[in-house]
């Protein structure tokens, strides 16, 4: 099951036109200069590794340069919280996997196409560590001279890096492409700290380019979506006052409630999905565990971190059952985790 970064940032930057803005900010100078951006196009499937797609998204699109040559950029939306020292090796496995599969579909080539790898990161805890060149992953001999000459040996491989942590909100603000990528990046980049609800107020202006955009209503109900799944009450109350802002209140107020009630749904419906597919009382506990902590979400009840462990590592069905019946009608966590709550 895809997580909310993953559905948030495929529909965002899966879009040839906001991917273009993210590529154009972050690739070199010299290369966004070459490519035709008019022949930027998205490219189907995916090379992720199934048991790292709750933590990470790609996105492939194809182009040409202003010669005609081919041009692959293979995108990597990195969502976990810690920074993975292996990253560039990945990158490479992947890279590796995108012209494996272009060979395939091109059995004629002599040649393979300029692939570019970025990865985008918006961990809440720091900024990006990791080495971006799998030369220095090895064990290279400490003596300089040496090192360089065994560095010539060793595969040579490096990705770019778009580290949102790093990168200030008005910078963000600035950057140039359509309205929902700017926001989407803010949004990516708060999305899991203590500031998203004091910023939210700030990006009025934001929201409402973004609602007067062609496919602005639904746009907006993305970004609404991804608000309320990754926020806690807080951050709930923020966007409500910040849609009254942009839509009314009586639209905003409408909003609100019809999407906190079809998230309700979706847990139940993952509720008996997930009980009826996995067919085994580990897989049905895990996942009812997740469907009471996406209601809580829902419904803007925040779960600390002790909490969250309570409930997605309890595997007594009827605890959870419990928990989920009071989750659908809960305003406060111990409205759900009280021994006397009723």
């Amino acid at each position: 099951m895809s997580g909310p970064h993953d559905l948030f940032a495929r529909y965002t930057f899966g879009h040839p036109e906001r991917a273009a803005a993210e590529l154009r900010a972050v690739l070199p100078p010299h290369v966004v200069s070459e490519v035709d951006w008019t022949s930027l196009r998205r490219e189907p499937g995916s090379v992720v590794d199934p048991e790292l797609r709750e933590t990470e998204s790609d996105l492939l699109f194809s182009a040409r340069l202003r010669t005609g040559q081919p041009l692959l950029l293979y995108v990597l939306l990195e969502h976990q919280s810690s920074v993975d020292r292996w990253m560039a090796l990945r990158m490479l496995r992947y890279v590796v996997r995108q012209v494996e599969r272009w060979r395939q579909e091109h059995p004629d080539s002599t040649l393979l196409p300029l692939i570019l790898p970025l990865v985008m990161y918006h961990g809440p805890e720091g900024a990006w560590t990791a080495p971006r060149r799998v030369e220095d992953l090895f064990d290279l001999p400490e003596d300089a001279t040496q090192r360089e000459q065994w560095r010539s040996l060793v595969p040579r491989f490096e990705y770019l890096l778009d580290d949102l942590t790093t990168e200030r909100a008005e910078a963000l603000m600035a950057r140039p492409g359509p309205p929902l990528a700017r926001l989407a990046l803010l949004v990516l980049r708060y999305g899991r700290t203590e500031e998203l609800a004091r910023r939210l107020p700030d990006w009025t202006a934001l929201f409402a380019q973004v609602q007067a955009s062609p496919n602005g209503q639904e746009e907006l109900l993305m970004v609404v979506r991804y608000l309320l799944l990754v926020g806690d009450r807080t951050v709930r109350g923020a966007t409500g006052q910040v849609l009254h802002s942009v839509l009314g209140t009586q639209r905003a107020e409408e909003l609100m409630r019809s999407y906190g009630e079809e998230l309700i749904e979706q847990g139940r419906e993952q509720g008996r999905q997930q009980g009826l597919a996995r067919g085994r009382a580990e897989g049905r506990a895990e996942g009812r565990a997740e469907d009471v902590v996406r209601i809580l979400a829902a419904r803007g009840v925040h779960v600390d971190d002790e909490a969250r462990r309570r409930i997605l590592t309890c595997s007594d069905l009827d605890t959870l059952d419990l928990w989920f019946d009071r989750a659908l009608r809960a305003s406060t966590l111990s409205d759900v985790l009280d021994d006397l709550a009723q």
